[in-house]
């Protein structure tokens, strides 16, 4: 599976936000999303398919932690875009400065 396409599921960008704050145990997903546990961890399985997650053992614990690699490619396919829109704010902003 692609990035883009394990970035289209909600629960996984909520994982992936979490993620982003530090490395946590599958368990600690399921404390603190409205998911079973078998539910995160089949969202899990779909990001370290995509790249998005890595998974170290420590223990009996599993950790997983972001990886940032696949999301400098979105990054860069979602520039354009942003450039576009801060083009249309910035007009919008000069029109409003102009138009009070």
């Amino acid at each position: 599976m692609s990035a883009y396409a394990a970035l289209a599921e909600p629960h996984r960008r909520q994982i992936l936000d979490l993620l982003r704050e530090r490395e946590r145990s599958a368990g600690e997903l399921v404390e603190r999303l409205d998911l079973s546990q078998p539910g995160v961890s089949k969202h899990l399985k779909v990001l370290r398919e995509a790249g998005l997650v890595v998974v170290r053992p420590v223990g009996k614990q599993r950790m997983y932690a972001l990886s940032p690699e696949p999301l400098a490619e979105v990054y860069q396919w979602l520039e354009p875009y942003r450039m576009y829109w801060s083009g249309r704010l910035d007009a919008l902003e000069r029109h409003l400065e102009e138009n009070p």
